[in-house]
């Protein structure tokens, strides 16, 4: 099982938030587990490919 880290936050009766990995790329829900839900549906479609030109964070090691 992959797990991926991701951001959220209540606002007014919405949960909204977002994969960390891609910050550009919000969803919300009126419960966690609704915000959760559509967060695993934004990465599928993220990663499959169907949606052009996707920005990522990645990290870079400098020595």
């Amino acid at each position: 099982m992959e797990t991926k880290r991701y951001v959220y936050w209540q606002e007014n009766n919405m949960w909204i938030g977002y994969l960390e990995e891609y910050p550009d790329y919000m969803t919300q829900g009126e419960t966690i587990e609704e915000l959760k839900e559509n967060l695993k549906d934004i990465y599928k479609e993220l990663t499959s490919g169907v949606i052009p030109h996707v920005r990522r964070v990645a990290e870079l090691k400098i020595s």
